[in-house]
């Protein structure tokens, strides 16, 4: 399995980083205020802040099961 993730995620990696420059092209602005790796970095804590607040709130629909 990991062979088969592995070169699509390398492509998904260098889409990421070359998308800011592909919108600095396209309209035509000299700087960018996002690049590639900021953008990974605001996804990795989106989807890790969404992953603690689905946690906590499943251990508060289970407490009672514990009790």
């Amino acid at each position: 399995i990991l062979t088969r993730i592995t070169l699509p995620g390398a492509i998904f990696l260098g889409a990421i980083a070359v998308l800011p420059f592909i919108a600095q092209g396209a309209w035509k602005v000299q700087s960018f205020p996002f690049a590639g790796t900021a953008v990974l970095i605001m996804v990795g804590v989106a989807l890790e802040t969404m992953k603690q607040i689905e946690s906590q709130l499943m251990m508060r629909h289970y407490e009672g099961f514990l009790k």
